[in-house]
């Protein structure tokens, strides 16, 4: 029998394959799918739910290809440890820098968002005010002991798992059986309003940028490894259940907010009362369908903030144990928690409060189209890592992993040429100019840090780690 890998110093392995799904679910779904769909139908139509699909793919790809790496290598850090090991330092270096700075942002984003839904109750509130107050909410908790927090976003996704399969269950029976003061939609509204494709290939390219992004998180399961009580056991449960039933979610609630409401009318939504989920809970004749909803989006927004400052910790203390990062934000509490990391993290939420005081709505957008283009690139590089990964344990006549990647190393092409597909279309979509005006920028600053690093000796021990993790390959029977 298989003894369990030992975690890294302080770090303790108290999270279950339980906790890690509804933890990667809990990241995911946020306001990617509760205001990003409508942006996406916007583009595609009904079509939307092709473009969900085809990004669901993609990502049971990603997190296909991470738990075949994750559970041969389950160590602090996840896949940007396994980059330094099969790409070397400098890959290693750019891809957990990136990624600390994608859920830095992206957690300021999600924390705009939720100051934004609380405006809805209190509308003369200071945006500024309920961001600050979320986010110290959202630091005491991932403060605690990871077992507790693992606990109290179990049950945050809980609630977002709840609000959706009644929103799948009543939409459908609006749209198969209809109530008394709405009659059955059945499929009229495919294919009304210009055609299933009323914009054509292009529109439904669009739509994939902003439906890709309801995926972002589905590679949190590599950053758990490190604290996952049984990793060769519970990561590849985690993985499949979790990108398995948000394309269930995503794919089941497009399809009911398309049938049920005319595309052409979800598409004028922009705020949280014209949201699509509120529209169809509208239809259904539901007594302040706004306020529902607007509180589970609101709890969508706070878990995925919750969830984004957790993995941003992780990889900063990843850094830190490398010496890419401060030596102190490294230091671990005696619960096993990297408050410093936590600390530094938290800069993206500072960040949010500053900029909602000025910025507001304007502000998300903005972070979201960064956020986007880091994660579209760190994804190009996990992907990259799986062909490497492959490669030299291949040529090292290393036995494969017990959990692979079917069709690789074809799926794995075809999933990187869609991510690149999608990061150039970001270029042509209105209000995502910024994405590529600080993303291209920012990588530039990273490669430069590294380059600067190197020359002064400050990475030499990057290389004498990569060379012993190369010839002494650490596997799973």
């Amino acid at each position: 029998m298989p003894q369990r890998p030992q975690s890294p110093p302080g770090l303790k392995r108290q999270l279950g394959s339980r906790q890690m799904t509804m933890i990667g679910i809990g990241g995911a779904i946020g306001t990617g799918l509760f205001l990003g769909s409508s942006l996406a139908i916007s583009q595609a139509g009904p079509a939307v739910i092709v473009a969900y699909l085809l990004c669901a793919l993609v990502a049971l790809v990603i997190g296909w290809a991470l738990g075949e790496m994750v559970v041969v290598h389950p160590d602090a850090g996840g896949f940007g440890a396994i980059a330094h090991r099969y790409l070397g330092p400098g890959a290693g270096f750019v891809l957990r820098w990136t990624y600390w700075a994608m859920l830095m942002i992206m957690v300021g984003g999600e924390l705009i968002a939720v100051g934004l839904y609380t405006q809805y109750w209190w509308p003369d509130l200071p945006l500024w005010m309920p961001v600050a107050v979320f986010a110290a909410l959202v630091l005491a908790v991932n403060g605690t002991a990871v077992r507790f927090f693992g606990e109290s976003e179990y049950w945050f996704a809980m609630i977002k798992v709840t609000a959706i399969a009644v929103f799948i269950l009543l939409g459908t029976g609006l749209v198969v059986f209809g109530l008394p003061d709405a009659p059955a939609t059945r499929l009229e509204h495919l294919t009304g309003d210009g055609g299933f494709l009323p914009h054509g290939t292009h529109g439904l390219l669009m739509a994939m940028a902003f439906a890709m992004f309801s995926y972002v998180g589905t590679e949190i399961s590599s950053v758990t490894a490190a604290e996952a009580e049984n990793p060769q056991r519970d990561i590849p449960r985690a993985t499949r259940a979790m990108v398995l039933r948000l394309a269930v979610f995503y794919i089941l609630s497009m399809s009911v907010v398309v049938l049920v409401v005319p595309w052409s009318v979800t598409a004028q939504g922009g705020t949280i009362g014209e949201s699509p989920f509120v529209k169809v809970f509208a239809v259904a004749g539901i007594p302040a369908a706004g306020a529902v909803m607007n509180f589970v989006v609101l709890t969508a927004a706070l878990s995925s903030a919750n969830a984004g400052l957790y993995l941003s910790s992780r990889m900063l203390h990843s850094l830190a144990e490398h010496r890419l990062a401060p030596q102190w934000a490294g230091r671990l509490t005696t619960s096993g928690v990297p408050r410093n990391a936590l600390v530094l993290s938290a800069l993206g939420m500072l960040l949010a409060t500053v900029l909602s005081k000025n910025s507001g709505s304007d502000a998300y957008l903005i972070l979201f189209g960064i956020s986007l283009f880091a994660a579209l690139a760190v994804w190009l590089m996990i992907l990259a890592t799986h062909t490497a990964f492959r490669i030299r344990r291949r040529r090292a006549g290393l036995p494969p992993s017990p959990f692979q990647l079917r069709g690789a190393p074809v799926t794995t092409a075809l999933a990187a040429a869609f991510l690149l597909t999608i990061l150039i279309a970001m270029y042509f979509i209105d209000g995502m100019e910024a994405a590529w005006n600080f993303g291209l920028p920012f990588f530039l600053i990273i490669v430069i840090a590294y380059q600067i690093l190197k020359r002064t000796g400050r990475c030499a021990h990057l290389f004498e780690e990569q060379q012993h993790a190369m010839q002494d390959h650490q596997t799973v029977p």
